[in-house]
């Protein structure tokens, strides 16, 4: 696969037709007497979603041999907690946009999207005990408190100018990174494979779920308007320090301290403040430092992935981590 024009469209041929399950399954699966709700599940379906999530369940149990339909369906409840997290985060947040649409509570209000998010939680677990996998059932509910608590735990360090690294990425593995390993391990449990190998593919969407978190963090401060769907700059203006952020602290001196610091006080960025923290993150190279960490969560992700023979979805895996390096948007 050529990395130059790396395409998620490339990566994910072998399992397209699977992938159109699970947003059938997604759709099946909204469907309610209360109207309001397959209307907003197919809003959010539609919001132009990567499925990565979904990709790595299904490309895992793949490598593993798996070849049954329960693959489809835990990827569909995989993509309901993630879905329930997005309609939760974005009123927590209280941003306006996703991926370039008007937010679910931004069209719908808070208190409809509060129950919707409970809806999709719930309906995630439902589906999961459709199966008597008792233990995949136990990790997703394990993940789902993990994410929960790691939102929770974002929002006690909203605002602090003294975040530090470690701390940012404890809220990047429960927020983004356990489920990326619960997809991976989900797809070796269904295949029956041993622990060694439950882990192997574990660690693997671990890794692979920072990687991504860091670049996403990293798209907030490098990418466009038009690119990103939403103002750039917007962890910032909502009181986040991420990962180049942390590292300008710790690296710009008092001028980086008080810009930054003032920004987080004041929730506001004004274009001035923008051109003044961008030329510091580029003099101190703290967006490459970030990217370099990736790199690295990318990097040890593939090396998992030697625990097994290789072949089509082994290929695909590993051509993820370098998709998630290069992606723009």
């Amino acid at each position: 696969m050529d990395k130059r024009t790396l395409r998620l469209s490339d990566i994910f041929k072998p399992i397209q037709d699977d992938l159109v399950k699970v947003d059938e399954e997604f759709a099946r699966q909204v469907e309610s007497p209360v109207e309001l709700i397959p209307r907003i599940g197919k809003y959010i379906q539609s919001s132009g979603g990567k499925r990565i999530r979904p990709a790595v369940l299904l490309t895992s149990a793949r490598l593993c041999g798996y070849q049954g339909d329960r693959a489809v369906l835990y990827a569909a409840v995989v993509e309901f907690v993630h879905a329930a997290t997005l309609v939760h985060d974005d009123i927590v947040d209280n941003s306006p946009l996703r991926r370039g649409r008007t937010a679910v509570h931004s069209q719908w209000g808070n208190d409809v999207s509060v129950l919707v998010g409970d809806y999709l939680y719930i309906k995630s677990m439902a589906l999961a005990l459709t199966h008597n996998e008792l233990d995949v059932v136990r990790l997703l509910g394990d993940v789902t408190l993990r994410m929960i608590e790691g939102e929770l735990y974002q929002l006690t360090k909203n605002g602090d100018p003294d975040v530090t690294e470690e701390e940012h990425l404890e809220i990047i593995r429960r927020k983004t990174a356990y489920l990326f390993g619960a997809c991976g391990r989900i797809g070796a449990m269904l295949a029956g494979q041993p622990p060694d190998r439950v882990e192997a593919l574990g660690e693997y969407g671990f890794k692979l779920g920072v990687a991504f978190q860091i670049v996403d963090d990293l798209l907030d401060l490098t990418g466009t308007v038009q690119s990103l769907g939403k103002p750039v700059g917007g962890d910032l203006r909502e009181g986040k320090l991420t990962l180049p952020v942390i590292a300008l602290m710790q690296r710009g001196g008092p001028r980086a301290r008080s810009l930054v610091s003032e920004v987080l006080r004041d929730r506001a960025l004004s274009s001035e403040q923008w051109q003044a923290i961008s030329a510091l993150l580029a003099e101190h190279r703290t967006i490459d430092y970030a990217f370099d960490r990736a790199v690295q969560f990318a990097t040890e992700a593939k090396a998992h992935l030697l625990a097994f023979p290789p072949g089509e979805a082994r290929d695909a895996l590993a051509a993820l981590p370098d998709y998630v390096l290069r992606r723009d948007r």
